[in-house]
């Protein structure tokens, strides 16, 4: 592991500091600092991080139980991989919410939300047009965010945020790919297009193409990374 992929902890009086080491580690995994198939080693992330390792390992057991971490037997803990079945799983549940949300937006959201859109699909192309992944996920999620407030459906939203950990980090994955960019721009723009309209209808369709298009990236990204995989490099999850 070179260089460190932590921010420095910032010591909150109201958190332990297994939770911030948690917080820290669970980031970079979605962020993809710490790859599928890395292996977690307790001193080094201790280093890293400035911390010892009784907080790491604790962080480490608490990301296993949410699915970021996985302990093979005498091996370790590694980074869990990420399969077919999950990205299929999250995203007919996503597809499925993301047209609902568009589809209430589009009869309730209002002026100032639809400006806040707008706003979003600029930010969107100026980080793109930079190449800043970070920028473009975070405006990603922002415009999502907006949609979903607009929907005016409170269960609506306590749903998204249950997925939002697996959504973050399939979306940056997905956004990582060439091209992905540029035509999650565009489809972002025909969603907003017909919200404006007031086209509930429309709205549903397009947000549910928009996470099929996502989906359909992740899995080729995963297909991609399994091919180099067998073709000699490393990666994947640990045997």
């Amino acid at each position: 592991m070179e260089g460190t992929r932590f921010a420095s902890l910032k010591l909150d009086q109201y958190k332990p500091l297994r939770e911030l080491v948690f917080e820290a580690l669970r980031e970079a995994i979605i962020q993809g600092r710490l790859r599928p198939g890395e292996r977690l080693m307790e001193m080094q992330l201790a280093e890293e991080m400035g911390v010892s390792r009784t907080p790491v390992r604790e962080a480490i057991r608490k990301l296993e139980l949410e699915g970021f971490v996985v302990m093979v037997p005498r091996k370790g803990a590694y980074v869990a991989g990420i399969s077919s079945r999950d990205i299929t799983d999250v995203f007919e549940i996503r597809a499925a919410l993301e047209a609902l949300a568009a589809g209430l937006a589009a009869e309730r959201i209002t002026e100032a939300e639809l400006d806040q859109l707008e706003r979003c699909l600029v930010g969107l192309s100026e980080a793109a047009e930079k190449g800043d992944l970070d920028a473009i996920a975070e405006a990603d999620a922002r415009f999502h965010d907006i949609i979903y407030r607009a929907s005016r459906n409170a269960r609506l939203v306590q749903m998204v945020t249950h997925l939002q950990e697996q959504i973050q980090r399939f979306r940056m994955a997905s956004l990582a790919q060439p091209g992905r960019t540029k035509t999650a721009i565009e489809e972002h723009k025909k969603i907003v297009e017909a919200i404006a309209e007031r086209n509930a209808e429309l709205a549903q369709v397009l947000a549910r193409e928009h996470i099929e298009s996502a989906e359909n990236s992740m899995l080729s990204a995963l297909r991609e990374a399994r091919n180099n995989a067998h073709g000699g490099g490393g990666g994947g999850e640990p045997q």
